[in-house]
């Protein structure tokens, strides 16, 4: 039988789990492609021999997802595994029908097929959408570890915008590890939380190999935490599985692709940001969960902000600046520094799009409801620059940086300016506490 050629739909991470799961040894399939979508400049690359395996001498091309259907008819393909997450079920679909006017089969790979099997207890955090608040969910799972006397390390969902061979396995225990790896803002966003906290995280691109770097860290390890990227499920067998879902979109758990697939396998689902969303939102969620999941624990959650400096806020003409993958793909009109701004008395937000250079200007062609905020887009050095420019170009009195990291690290900011912080604040009861007391007794963790 002659072998099925296949093109991945990805995005940098998923897709080449995926490979690396199902396909790099599988001899009944040949990977001709990959296509890139989401992330900027990513296509053009290859996916390299030296992770592609022996079956793939010369690589794996990468094209942009543009170029899908020419490449299902030039190489012959007879299957598209959709491979990244945060998508409508509407755009899913429609992918499909694209590609099997095509002529070729359009498909899905599920956790047993992907799902990799680790030696220490896994909690996977995951999400029903980007920017649902994973992060601060995630420290807070890791604090209780650390307060039990455990060591805990976080595996964070694959982000490899660079030289994916030197990306393999990335193990980041100091803030100095972030340059070392030549990370993105993106990456530091995500990377930076954690070492300051004193826990040691890792990413790259093969996960199995990530995985057994991390249960034989040096610093010790006794509990795996996955914490997710946008709303895709986990890239290992957990043992717990936390979904953490958004009333300021509600509906959103149901209608988009995989955050339904994590709402239906959670064991407890974090209602997040309580304390800024509408009843009518929080009443939306719950009774999604009631209709998918109604075993599973429900934790009422908060996400209170702090700043810095709130005198730079107080009427004053401010510009916003939020995380980037949460206003773009992940479609949010506020985050943390949009309810710094209103509860602190900001007189004004700043448009930023008359001041726009480069990248960034792109991005709001490409992303057009972003609206009166500015993403922290940083995937390379010109976006970094244009990000710069454009805050200093803007015409407004002081700057809100709502951001997980201090842009002021990393970029030269000349405007008075403002960090926000933080962090999940369960409400009552069940709380996180016991759903963890009941993890480390179930795994005799001591």
């Amino acid at each position: 039988m002659s072998k099925k050629n296949v093109i991945i739909i990805g995005a940098a991470g998923r897709d080449f789990h995926n490979f690396n799961t199902y396909y790099r040894d599988n001899e009944d399939y040949n990977v001709v492609a990959f296509t890139a979508a989401q992330i900027p400049d990513i296509d053009g690359r290859k996916y390299p021999t030296e992770l592609a395996g022996k079956l793939y001498p010369a690589g794996i091309p990468i094209f942009a997802e543009e170029e899908l259907v020419a490449k299902i008819k030039e190489l012959k393909v007879d299957t598209c595994i959709f491979s990244y997450s945060d998508v409508p079920y509407a755009r899913v679909m429609g992918l499909s029908a694209i590609v099997n006017s095509a002529g070729a089969n359009f498909a899905l790979l599920g956790p047993k097929q992907t799902q990799v099997k680790s030696t220490k207890p896994v909690v996977a955090v995951v999400a029903t959408r980007t920017g649902c608040g994973k992060s601060q969910t995630s420290r807070r799972v890791i604090e209780y570890f650390m307060e039990k006397g455990l060591k805990v390390v976080a595996i964070r969902h694959p982000m490899p915008y660079g030289d994916l061979n030197a990306q393999k396995v990335q193990r980041f225990a100091e803030v100095s590890d972030l340059e070392k790896h030549k990370c993105t803002v993106e990456e530091m966003e995500e990377y930076e939380p954690h070492v300051v906290r004193g826990n040691v995280i890792y990413a790259g691109v093969d996960y199995e190999a990530i995985v057994r770097a991390a249960e034989n860290d040096p610093d010790g390890c006794d509990v795996i935490l996955w914490d997710g990227g946008n709303n895709d499920f986990s890239f290992y067998v957990p043992d717990l599985t936390i979904t953490v879902a958004d009333p300021h979109r509600p509906g959103h758990e149901l209608s988009y692709y995989p955050g339904e697939v994590n709402m239906r396998m959670a064991d407890a689902i974090v209602i997040n940001k309580m304390d800024s969303a509408s009843p009518e939102g929080i009443q939306i969620v719950r009774e999604s969960i009631a209709k998918v999941n109604p075993n599973a624990m429900v934790i009422d959650g908060a996400s209170p902000i702090k700043v810095d400096n709130p005198e730079l806020i107080k009427g004053k003409r401010v510009l916003v600046v939020e995380d980037g993958p949460t206003l773009t793909h992940g479609e949010m009109k506020l985050g943390a520094g949009t309810i710094a701004a209103k509860k602190f008395g900001a007189a004004e937000l700043i448009d930023p799009r008359p001041f726009t250079v480069g990248k960034l200007s792109e991005t709001f062609k490409i992303y057009p409801n972003i609206g009166t905020l500015l993403p922290a887009m940083g995937y390379g050095a010109e976006q970094l620059k244009d990000l710069e420019t454009t805050i200093n170009n803007c015409d407004c009195d002081s700057v809100i940086i709502g951001t997980p990291i201090d842009l002021n690290r990393i970029i030269n900011i000349s405007k008075p300016n403002t960090r926000v912080y933080y962090d999940l604040q369960e409400i009552g009861k069940p709380d996180l506490n016991g759903l963890l007391g009941d993890f480390v007794a179930k795994h005799n963790l001591k």
